[in-house]
């Protein structure tokens, strides 16, 4: 079972920067893609950011946040990092890694079978 932990969530002003963090571990942790996903009350869970574990490590990016958020990897540690920056009151939300061990897609939630627990971001006008 792989188990995910993200830090580094918190409050910031608008245009500022967060740097988010998830720790993966797990006996056999070999995913096919790691992603990043954020919710707001209310809403339906919403793509943000994804990359291969392997083959060169693909990104893919949700329109909203190109050019200001990104994806990075490290294999070594078994880490997925989210650098956001320009950040904006609209982004705020519980923001959260998840793991797909298939193909399915990358946007979609559905897609993943291992779930952090969250981490709060918060941006101020």
């Amino acid at each position: 079972q792989v188990q995910l932990v993200e830090s580094g969530g918190g409050l910031v002003q608008a245009g500022g920067s967060l740097r988010l963090s998830c720790a993966a571990s797990g006996r056999t942790f070999s995913p096919y893609r790691m992603a990043w996903f954020r919710q707001c009350p209310g809403k339906e869970r919403e793509f943000l950011a994804a990359i291969r574990w392997t083959f060169g490590g693909s990104t893919y990016y949700e329109d909203s946040v190109k050019g200001r958020f990104t994806i990075s990897k490290d294999s070594a540690k078994n880490t997925v990092d989210l650098q956001m920056n320009m950040l904006k009151p609209e982004d705020t939300a519980v923001y959260y890694c998840a793991a797909a061990r298939g193909f399915a897609s990358a946007f979609d939630a559905r897609g993943y079978d291992d779930w952090g627990q969250g981490t709060q971001v918060t941006v101020s006008s």
